[in-house]
């Protein structure tokens, strides 16, 4: 399936590919170019390439390793985030420990999955990604709500102004719930839950959802794994 244009007709993805290893971009480039809807702008082997490239091809999607040497994957990402915010980045490596996921979702990527991702999983973060949705790998969501199960439970005064109401949203946004699903939870209409989540990305200093997620993780605004 390809992501709809707003004309209504389909559009292709595009995509740079960024790892240092050669047998990776290789394979990432096989299993790609057989999906429609996606079109391979280029691979890189480190961030500063991934940046040039992305910049320079206009691509919606970069599939991200995180540890390259040079320019490593997650100071890529904000760069790219903050030199061309309309290019979406999604995660893509073998480690899935806290320090690594949090550290990319706060640098602007919109997803993270492990190298065990099978090609629907991945062709699904893509088209979440160009659509602004998060996707995170089942393993990756585990380690986030393992680590949320480890901490503290947040005090009465919540950081940086937010209500007990923002709080609540934001632990079901960092549940992995839709604004329909939050809406339903939280007996509101959706249009509230946009005004919450919009007050919450400005009180945070969050772009998206992705960093709203790493933001409620690292500050404890979780619901653990009850």
């Amino acid at each position: 399936m390809t992501t709809p244009s707003p004309a209504g007709e389909a559009r292709t993805i595009t995509v740079v590919i960024a790892d240092d290893q050669w047998v990776v971009r290789d394979g990432l480039v096989t299993i790609l170019t057989a999906m429609a809807g996606i079109s391979i702008a280029g691979t890189a082997q480190d961030g500063a390439e991934a940046v040039s490239l992305a910049q320079h091809a206009g691509a919606d999607v970069v599939l991200m390793d995180l540890r390259m040497p040079g320019t490593d994957g997650i100071e890529a990402t904000r760069l790219l985030r903050a030199s061309r915010p309309g290019t979406a980045v999604v995660a893509l490596t073998t480690y899935a420990d806290e320090d690594l996921i949090l550290g990319a979702l706060q640098a602007g990527a919109t997803g993270y999955l492990t190298k065990n991702a099978r090609p629907a999983d991945i062709r699904r973060a893509l088209e979440a990604a160009v659509a602004g949705q998060t996707v995170l790998d089942p393993e990756v969501h585990a380690r986030l709500l393992a680590a949320a199960s480890r901490q503290p439970p947040p005090g009465q005064q919540l950081p940086d102004g937010l209500s007990p109401r923002e709080g609540e949203i934001l632990a079901l946004v960092a549940e992995g719930m839709s604004n329909t699903e939050i809406a339903a939870r939280a007996y509101i209409s959706e249009s509230t839950v946009k005004t919450h989540i919009n007050r919450i990305f400005a009180k945070t200093g969050s772009r998206d959802r992705a960093q709203a997620i790493a933001y409620a993780h690292r500050h404890g605004l979780t619901r653990g794994a009850d």
